[in-house]
């Protein structure tokens, strides 16, 4: 695997609050390349959660964010009454994760829905606003941080993480050990789960204990909207299979399904 290398830790760090692990994931959030790892990324949180923090770092190309945010803040001000740009989804993200790490979380899985099933154009301004909305963040706070210049400096932070590591491949994996004199390593592209599974295991240096996964529909409280493949992939099941037991959960009214061009999504009623 010549896609591996080794790295330094960037300074400062974040805390691992105990975990020995942390992951830096670099993600394009409209990269279909993005979504492709979803499920590797699920699943992981579901088994080893206990092992590692993680973030994610947006690697959106940028093009003129200062002259953007003027345009978003004048947006917010009524002189326009949308705009549309493609580096406005990253910044909507990280106004979300202002509100918290898992309000970023739900965003860009929100995000990535809509992308999928095509529903409105996601570098719309009104648009980001809309999904705000409907993972129930604080519109005023979101609204307010939508044009300041923090989301724009975490947006430029993760731009810089991702020069100072060198990524040039979405999505990467950059994992790193307690020890902050130890290097990191860098995972580019993607990679069977086994493959993931290995590298914790030697950086930890013992055998991985897996956490049991969840009943399918406390799957879908944590996660909202799945595809048919990553429930096939998160239980070990056949795509068949897999459908059985979504189409078992559509006929009791606790689920829905949503056919899409490249995919079939089911999601909470």
């Amino acid at each position: 695997m010549n896609n591996i290398q080794m790295l330094q830790e960037p300074t400062p760090t974040i805390s691992t609050a105990n975990k020995p692990i942390e992951l830096y994931i670099f993600v394009d959030p409209l990269c279909p390349e993005a979504f492709s790892i979803q499920a590797v990324l699920r699943k992981l949180q579901l088994e080893y959660n206990h092992y590692f923090t993680w973030r994610f770092v947006l690697s959106t190309e940028l093009t003129s964010l200062n002259c953007l945010s003027k345009r978003v803040k004048g947006c917010i001000s009524g002189i326009e009454l949308d705009i549309n740009h493609p580096v406005l989804p990253s910044i909507a993200i990280k106004a979300a994760e202002l509100q918290g790490k898992r309000a970023g979380a739900r965003y860009l899985s929100k995000l990535q829905e809509y992308v999928l099933l095509s529903h409105q154009d996601v570098n719309s301004y009104a648009t980001l606003l809309k999904i705000a909305e409907d993972i129930q963040l604080d519109m005023n706070e979101f609204t307010v941080d939508f044009g300041s210049k923090e989301a724009a400096r975490a947006f430029q932070c993760d731009l810089y993480i991702k020069r100072e590591m060198e990524v040039d491949e979405v999505p990467s994996i950059v994992f790193f050990n307690e020890c902050i004199e130890d290097e990191g390593l860098k995972v580019s592209g993607s990679y069977a789960y086994e493959v993931y599974e290995h590298i914790l295991e030697e950086m930890l240096n013992e055998q991985l204990v897996r956490q049991p996964l969840p009943s399918i529909e406390d799957l879908f409280s944590k996660f909202h909207t799945l595809s048919t493949n990553e429930i096939a992939f998160i239980y070990s099941l056949t795509e068949q299979a897999a459908e059985r037991e979504l189409k078992k959960r559509m006929l009791q009214q606790k689920i829905e399904r949503i056919q899409t061009t490249h995919a079939t999504l089911w999601r909470l009623k």
